[in-house]
């Protein structure tokens, strides 16, 4: 028989060799308590898509703030994210939607985020081409909806309607609709340089009826990650249409 020390030695090695992921690791782990949470909304948004989700957060004592993302470059959006995280104190909830998962996964890395959420979001590895891996996946039918006026790029009303907000009451749609933030071309251009949840605690939530970012590659990107995924019967406006389910989510990661 082995002896236990020449065990306890090998496994300290292998742990050593091969950093475990979040994931990856015992599921009786536990997730870290957090005090506050950061959302940040991707693309044909603003801050304000967050409200549903936000009193459910709020009602449980947790401090939370929306970004208002610039949707200008990727190093812009993510320094206003971290400016919004060095005003938070204690451990912090990093949630992105959309888009705002490659601001998540880039800023994430700050010392006080203690879990990572992505909601129907872009999960990239650190320099990865996003597009590209988009690309081995259906184009979902949100794509042929997108407008340029220049170098800025929006939702068409019936595209908005129909492949982002699916699920939703037309009436509330058209308000989402016209509040959307044009976003700027080289924002598409930017590829993070840090993978976030290669080291945090990470939770995904697929929306299965999404025409935004096609269901499997959602599913490919939670999985590579490891990340403790749910199934949300939605749009890609999940945080909208069911934010019970998306609010329960993230206090399962703020340790609620």
């Amino acid at each position: 028989m082995m002896d236990r020390r020449i065990f306890l030695g090998l496994l300290a090695a292998v742990g050593a060799a091969a950093p475990l992921r979040w994931g990856q690791a015992l599921a009786a782990d536990p997730v870290p308590a957090a005090r506050n949470v950061v959302l940040v909304h991707g693309l044909f948004a603003d801050g304000s898509c967050w409200t549903e989700v936000i009193p459910r957060l709020q009602a449980v004592g947790l401090n939370v703030t929306s970004i208002q993302n610039p949707l200008t470059t990727l190093d812009e959006a993510v320094a206003a994210t971290q400016r919004v995280l060095a005003r938070q104190e204690g451990p912090t909830v990093l949630v992105g939607h959309s888009f705002a998962g490659m601001i998540v996964t880039e800023a994430g890395v700050d010392p006080k985020i203690s879990a990572l959420v992505y909601v129907a979001a872009r999960a990239p590895d650190a320099g990865e081409d996003y597009a590209a891996l988009a690309m081995q996946y259906p184009t979902p039918p949100a794509t042929a909806g997108i407008v340029y006026d220049g170098d800025e790029g929006r939702l068409s009303e019936a595209a908005f309607l129909r492949d982002f907000a699916g699920d939703l009451p037309e009436a509330r749609a058209k308000v989402l609709y016209a509040v959307q933030e044009p976003f700027h071309k080289a924002l598409l251009a930017g590829r993070t340089k840090q993978a976030a949840w290669r080291s945090k605690p990470s939770f995904y939530a697929v929306s299965t009826q999404d025409r935004t970012i096609n269901p499997d590659l959602q599913r490919f990107m939670a999985k590579r990650m490891g990340a403790e995924t749910i199934e949300v019967k939605a749009s890609h406006l999940s945080l909208i249409s069911q934010p019970e389910i998306i609010a329960a989510l993230i206090l399962k990661a703020a340790g609620r």
